[in-house]
């Protein structure tokens, strides 16, 4: 999901249903369940037995018998990812250029770990997340939504080969161009998003400290909101898509490492 941490939780053209609002479990077995892009916002959970519960996404105000730990774990995720910081104390041109220079650096490093694993495993889904070169294939579409579309205002960028949000709409996809029965080789994606990261750098290098406040007029893609947005906002979505999807990736790639 793309901008999936803050204030860029989008509602889209997908699947989604409020038939569960409001419900209520009483003495449920839910071992084993799986929720992917839910809103659990006000979620509640009394006498409850958790045992190696996962838990990935936007977090704020989480209470854990009695305590919050929720700056605890970003305090974490801050020590281990220190990128993050950085994102969040981007200021003026050159933090955009400073923090595209980190992302090239953490994905070319991601992307060298992946390269010494057979083909199979950049295709491999590790606990039903999406495979290394799927991860790649996001990242396109991201670039294309929120660079291309946005910000260099180019009406259909969208590569075929990208991999819109799980929450998207698949009829939505196929009407920007989405190939959604592609099955692509791991190079071909490979030369994708290096072409896609050479448009980021050259966008950032060109950047002004003036060009940060202008106003976008086209939004992303349809289910997106419709105001506009400036371009600081816009490039900020694309570099922290790339890190936290880093993060992702280099998750799984431990796992098919140890393998």
């Amino acid at each position: 999901m793309d901008a999936q941490y803050g204030p860029h939780r989008f509602s889209g053209g997908g699947d989604e249903t409020d038939a569960f609002r409001g419900t209520e479990f009483r003495v449920a077995d839910l071992r084993g369940a799986r929720f992917t892009d839910c809103d659990l916002t006000g979620v509640k959970v009394v006498d409850g037995c958790l045992v190696d519960v996962d838990i990935s996404g936007y977090v704020e105000r989480l209470v854990v018998n009695g305590v919050d730990v929720t700056d605890y774990v970003d305090a974490e995720l801050n020590r281990r990812h220190p990128e993050r910081v950085q994102l969040r104390e981007i200021r003026d041109a050159d933090g955009f250029r400073a923090m595209w220079d980190t992302v090239e650096r953490l994905w070319a490093d991601a992307i060298a770990r992946a390269e010494r694993l057979p083909e199979s495993a950049r295709h491999e889904h590790v606990d039903g997340e999406w495979s290394f070169t799927e991860t790649l294939r996001h990242l396109v579409f991201i670039t294309d939504a929120w660079l291309s579309r946005t910000v260099l205002d180019q009406e259909r960028p969208y590569h075929p080969l990208g991999v819109s949000q799980s929450w998207f709409a698949d009829a939505d996809a196929a009407r920007l161009g989405i190939d959604l029965e592609a099955e692509p080789s791991y190079a071909e994606v490979l030369r994708i998003h290096a072409d896609r990261m050479a448009l980021v750098r050259r966008t950032v290098d060109g950047l002004t400290d003036n060009d940060l406040g202008r106003l976008c007029k086209r939004n992303p893609a349809p289910g997106y909101p419709e105001e506009p947005v400036p371009v600081a906002e816009c490039l900020a979505v694309v570099m922290e898509e790339a890190c936290e999807h880093y993060r992702f990736a280099t998750r799984d790639l431990a796992v098919l490492e140890a393998r």
